[in-house]
C-alpha cells in the first residue's frame, strides 16, 4: 500500500508540473491552458487509482488527464515498436 501511494504521489507531482506559456522557451513544450476544475477533477482521480495502470513518465508536462493518456499510448507504442 505504501508503494503504490507514492507511485500516486510521484504521478501527481509529475502531472502538476503542466507546461506554461511564460517557461516554453526554456522548456521547449508549447504552453497548456488547464481549467482549474479539469485539473481538480484529475488530481482526484489520479489520487483514487484512476489511472494507476498509466506510467509516471505519461504524467510529465502534460496539459491535462486527457494529454496524459494520449501520451502514456504514445510511449507504449515506443516500447512496442522496440
Amino acid at each position: 500500500e505504501d508503494k503504490l501511494t507514492v507511485e500516486r504521489a510521484r504521478k501527481i507531482q509529475k502531472f502538476l508540473s503542466q507546461p506554461f506559456t511564460v517557461a516554453q522557451v526554456f522548456t521547449g513544450s508549447e504552453g497548456r491552458l488547464v481549467k482549474l476544475e479539469d485539473t481538480i477533477r484529475s488530481f482526484k482521480d489520479v489520487l483514487d487509482g484512476k489511472y494507476d495502470h498509466l506510467p509516471e513518465g505519461a504524467f510529465y508536462m502534460v496539459g491535462d488527464i486527457d494529454d496524459a493518456t494520449a501520451k502514456a499510448q504514445r510511449i507504449a507504442a515506443e516500447i512496442a515498436g522496440n
